[in-house]
């Protein structure tokens, strides 16, 4: 009985599932399964309740609402706002059109030039300002604090390039 064609198609077939294999984590990771938002890109509740802190990797923007606040997150050297941000806003949008003023609060770390990071922080608050002011915020319900820094971390420390939004109560 000739084995060639028998060990051809085991072959074959150890092929395709290492291609299935590598095709479906790489998919995983860019969010493919999750119905086109990434995974860790949105940990917030409609209701804004407290969830675990969200795990940041420093090339990914982030947002999450713990206790009340949403926190969101930057990408090193970025201003742009992470996907979901106007879901994770909605409690907010909703407190400060009921006539609450919403109080936004950028962070900047202590390395490097002072000067750069809290322009970088300015930026950042500004994204997050226009990001309420396109859900109908007005001007006049946002609170831009100075930007702060985060003693005691470093460049690639998520908690320092992040931008708060709390409503004042």
């Amino acid at each position: 009985m000739d084995q060639k064609p028998v060990v051809w198609i085991v072959l074959g077939a150890v092929i395709l599932a290492v291609v299935a294999l590598v095709l479906g984590v790489g998919m995983s990771r860019a969010g493919v399964f999750s119905h086109g938002k990434k995974a860790a890109s949105v940990q917030a509740t409609a209701s804004a309740a407290a969830s675990s802190p969200v795990a940041l990797r420093n090339d990914e923007a982030a947002v999450q609402v713990v206790d009340g606040v949403v926190q969101f997150y930057f990408a090193v050297g970025k201003a742009d706002l992470a996907q979901g941000a106007q879901a994770a806003l909605a409690d907010a949008v909703a407190a400060a059109k009921s006539g609450k003023k919403l109080v936004v609060s950028g962070y900047h770390d202590s390395t490097g030039s002072a000067k750069l990071n809290e322009e970088l922080a300015k930026k950042r608050a500004f994204a997050v300002r226009d990001a309420l002011r396109a859900q109908g915020v007005a001007e006049s319900s946002i609170e831009l604090k100075k930007p702060a820094s985060t003693p005691h971390t470093q460049g690639s420390d998520a908690q320092a390039r992040r931008v708060d939004v709390a409503v004042q109560h």
